[in-house]
């Protein structure tokens, strides 16, 4: 039997933050669901973590990687941008271009043949730095949009790895797609992986659609659980493997004696009012301002509830430099003060606004202490906070109130309320049904998607890809979250 080497994970950014401290510069984990599954096996290992260091230039010494590389039994390999590959790459045709078309906003694009061609450089660039370090049978496993290209740069070096990737967001229908002047290359490129891996089936269907769409001699059989593409002499595995979070992990955390008693502060400081919550990284797919719209029109519909509910909406900044995203905070900040305006009085203000990254213990805190949680995306690829909030909830208690249009749909409809978020009137009957459940239908809602959540947590994730054939053959297993000392966050990065 062949004997497999390392495992190679490439993503957009290195899982670390460099933090300057009175002994030098230091490298402390980032956290989040991808790196708590996949740093152990990097460990067990000895992999590689190839990414972007984040900054503009080579600022980082190599002796910083290597005692992490000491410390951890695995290492990493920066990949360094200029500011003018982040201008092109990452801000150009990664968040101006495929953020944008990839969630159905395809007038929001800033189509740039100089992004396309700084996205390409940089693909390339990754290429070289995985070259770097990738030995005979070694794996790679590549993830997200920011690298769709990276599978036909490497075949271009004529490396025979076998690669995988992973697309963390929604795959846009053949219409949307279509409009990319690019697309032709993007999907040719896609092909070259040898298993490409979607959150949803709506994902893996729109991702065949625009294959049959764009490209000729298409053809499509199953193989399984997956699905075996073929198009222009290249071939390709698709499989659905919807992300997850550390189920365990959460629900510990959620029953330490700071957590509650930090909960039930916030319950007291707010006049024991039920809570509604909403916890979003800062961008126009969250639907915040529409979710804020919802909520207003849950008061002018239910005059008796002012005094007795409170929103408490939580907003991580993201992508400041960003034009588009400056005027979405101003707009939000002008909701959220119209509302307290309108209807606040003394003693009692509607909307609580936070504008700033939460720690793990307050974001754990706001969870069990919330009577509703509103996980209203426009769109998203998968959307963790609504499995966060659901494995917090040790108690059994809190009404889950989810967009049809998050990924976590598909999972969770056995016990959320699902809500069309551009149906604002809509929302707010159903923000009233879900402030009213009693606790017996509350207890079995959410004991239908506790369950669900734990038995297909983020190893689970992990081996089904596994599964599947991703890795090969490669012998790998996953431990759980208490094997290892990683601080997590709840909203991911860029």
């Amino acid at each position: 039997m062949k004997k497999w080497g390392r495992l190679l994970v490439v993503s957009n950014r290195l899982p670390v933050t460099l933090d300057t401290t009175e002994d030098g510069p230091r490298l402390r984990s980032s956290g989040g669901g991808l790196v708590t599954a996949l740093m152990p096996i990097l460990r067990d290992c000895r992999g590689y973590w190839v990414g972007w260091t984040g900054g503009d230039s080579e600022d980082i010494s190599a002796e910083v990687f290597k005692n992490w590389e000491l410390s951890q039994n695995y290492s990493f390999v920066p990949v360094f941008l200029t500011a003018a590959e982040k201008a092109s790459y990452y801000r150009g045709f990664s968040n101006e271009i495929i953020w944008p078309l990839f969630h159905s906003l395809p007038s929001r694009c800033q189509f740039d043949s100089l992004y396309w061609d700084g996205y390409c450089k940089v693909n390339e660039k990754f290429a070289d730095a995985v070259g770097s370090v990738a030995h005979t049978n070694d794996f790679i496993w590549v993830h997200d949009y920011h690298l769709m290209m990276l599978a036909h740069a490497l075949r271009r070096r004529a490396l025979t790895h076998p690669l995988a990737y992973f697309h963390h967001i929604p795959f846009p229908s053949p219409d949307i797609f279509e409009t990319l002047p690019w697309r032709e290359e993007v999907l040719r490129a896609l092909l070259q992986f040898d298993l490409l891996g979607f959150q949803t089936v709506r994902d893996r269907r729109n991702f065949i659609g625009c294959l049959r769409r764009c490209l000729s001699a298409v053809r499509v059989c199953h193989i399984g659980e997956t699905h075996l593409v073929s198009a222009e002499g290249q071939s390709v595995r698709l499989g659905t493997f919807p992300i997850s979070i550390d189920y365990d992990e959460f629900e510990a955390d959620s029953v330490q004696s700071e957590t509650i008693v930090a909960s039930e502060a916030i319950r007291k400081n707010l006049n024991d009012s039920k809570i509604i919550l909403g916890v979003d990284r800062l961008d126009y797919t969250k639907g915040v301002p529409e979710r804020l719209t919802a909520f207003q029109k849950l008061i002018e519909l239910n005059p008796d509830l002012r005094g007795r509910v409170t929103m408490i909406q939580i907003v991580v900044p993201s992508r400041e430099d960003i034009p588009e995203y400056k005027q979405l905070q101003l707009r939000i900040e002008a909701l959220v003060g119209k509302i307290n305006g309108k209807f606040g009085t003394p003693g009692w203000v509607p909307v609580h606004y936070l504008y700033r990254c939460v720690s793990r213990t307050e974001l754990i805190s706001f969870y069990r202490a919330a009577d509703v949680a509103m996980v209203t995306p426009l769109k998203d690829g998968m959307n963790l906070v609504a499995k966060e909030f659901c494995a917090s909830r040790a108690d059994n208690r809190g009404v889950l109130l989810l967009s049809e249009f998050a990924g976590a749909a598909e999972e969770l409809r056995c016990g959320a309320l699902l809500v069309n978020p551009h149906h604002t009137e809509k929302v707010a009957v159903l923000l009233e049904k879900a402030l009213g459940m009693d606790e017996a239908e509350q207890e079995m809602r959410m004991a239908k998607m506790r369950s669900h959540i734990r038995t297909h947590d983020v190893f689970h994730w992990f081996e089904s890809f596994n599964a599947e054939g991703a890795f090969g053959g490669f012998n790998v297993s996953v431990g759980t979250s208490s094997d290892w000392d990683i601080p997590t966050t709840a909203v991911a990065g860029d």
